[in-house]
């Protein structure tokens, strides 16, 4: 998967049903059997630091930890200036958010309730100090991600990019069901990672119309995992087969990227 000048090496992936996509079922809703929210059991993680960190944030250091082993990355491989880091979520921060207001959490959990909390913590789990930027929105934002964090290795900016997106539903589940009409279900929480490298020779991104078949096979086989959906299709059309296109809806506005080709992640 390529942008002139850059492609995605590697995408790592956890949601609901388990780790990567050989967890997914062939039909989500059905998998769900009848639960509105599929939520993700929350990764092991050691070290003082993480003992008060929310299960957001240790889902974007696990998802990030899969995306370097796919890749065939150490951390020491990453780690410093060279690394720019683009985090995506439309709902992540909500559960910090409704914690703190609900007076559950003290002055301690203040700081977890921003949406940059995920990306603080995996840049200095893996010590990355490079760009940063980010983006809060669904679908729309993970391709905007996308697209900005190839440009900043296509122009030598960085040498290698992550797009990291987290999507959690489980706390605030009772408000996602009061508007139950404006979100698809099963809600499936998520996290995905693309690693996005230089490559002179790959073909340009190209803006696409409408969904293609990988956005309906992400939706089936994962159900709604908004700001992680593109990288959910993504990570499913890794099969270097031909074309692909990846759309992504977001409060009335739609965004294409189509490739000439895809390369086998």
């Amino acid at each position: 998967m390529t942008h002139g000048g850059a492609r995605i090496a590697a995408i790592g992936l956890l949601t609901g049903f388990g780790h990567g996509v050989e967890a997914l079922p062939d039909d989500a809703e059905g998998a769900a059997a009848g639960r509105d929210v599929v939520p993700i059991a929350t990764p092991p993680v050691t070290g003082d630091r993480f003992r008060r960190a929310t299960r957001e944030c240790v889902l974007g250091v696990a998802a990030v930890d899969a995306a370097l082993r796919n890749a065939g990355l150490t951390r020491d491989d990453v780690r410093g200036s060279d690394t720019a880091l683009v985090y995506v979520t439309a709902a992540a921060y909500g559960a910090a958010n409704r914690t703190f207001a609900g007076a559950a959490g003290g002055p301690l959990h203040f700081p977890y309730t921003a949406p940059s909390a995920v990306p603080a913590e995996v840049a200095i789990e893996f010590g990355f100090t490079g760009s940063y930027v980010i983006l809060i929105g669904g679908s729309t934002a993970t391709l905007e991600a996308l697209w900005h964090a190839a440009s900043l290795v296509r122009r030598g900016a960085a040498a290698r990019a992550l797009v990291v997106a987290v999507e959690t539903f489980a706390e605030c589940a009772d408000l996602y069901a009061r508007a139950r009409r404006l979100l698809a279900r099963p809600l499936v929480e998520a996290a995905a990672c693309a690693v996005i490298v230089p490559d002179a020779e790959s073909p340009a991104w190209q803006p696409a119309a409408g969904a293609g078949p990988l956005d309906a096979l992400a939706r089936r086989r994962a159900g709604e995992t908004l700001a992680c959906g593109p990288l959910v299709a993504l990570a499913l059309g890794a099969d270097g087969r031909g074309p692909a296109a990846v759309t992504g809806y977001w409060r009335g506005r739609r965004t294409g990227l189509g490739w000439p080709a895809t390369s086998a992640i």
